[in-house]
This record gives C-alpha cells, sequence and structure tokens, in this order.
C-alpha cells in the first residue's frame, strides 16, 4: 500500500484463517479492535454454511 492510497477508506487484506466454531469469537474480535484500532488494523469475523469461522485481518 503507498503512502497515497493511506486515508481512501481502502482495507487491505492481511491474513485469513479459517477453524471449527467458537461460540465466543466474537468477543475477541471486538477485544482485538477496540485495542488495537491505534495500530491501524482491523479484523473481521465471518461464519460460512457449514459453521466454520474465518477470521480476517486487514490494515487500514
Amino acid at each position: 500500500m503507498t503512502t497515497e492510497d493511506k486515508g481512501t477508506g481502502k482495507l487491505e487484506l492481511v491474513a485469513t484463517k479459517t477453524f471449527a466454531p467458537y461460540n465466543e469469537m466474537y468477543k475477541v474480535v471486538d477485544y482485538l479492535n477496540k485495542t488495537l484500532k491505534e495500530k491501524q488494523v482491523i479484523f473481521g469475523l465471518t461464519k460460512d454454511a457449514e459453521g466454520r469461522m474465518t477470521i480476517s485481518i486487514y490494515e487500514t
């Protein structure tokens, strides 16, 4: 990401990891987002049709 891209609202996907369902994973993602927002990273969480969860890490 160039310095020109910074501040454009674009998110750059850094990494993803898929794992078995964990009911309280949303709390972990919320904690990470609140704690690391100053580091310009955002965490996302999705659940697919089979129930697997995927955590995504984005850089702003």
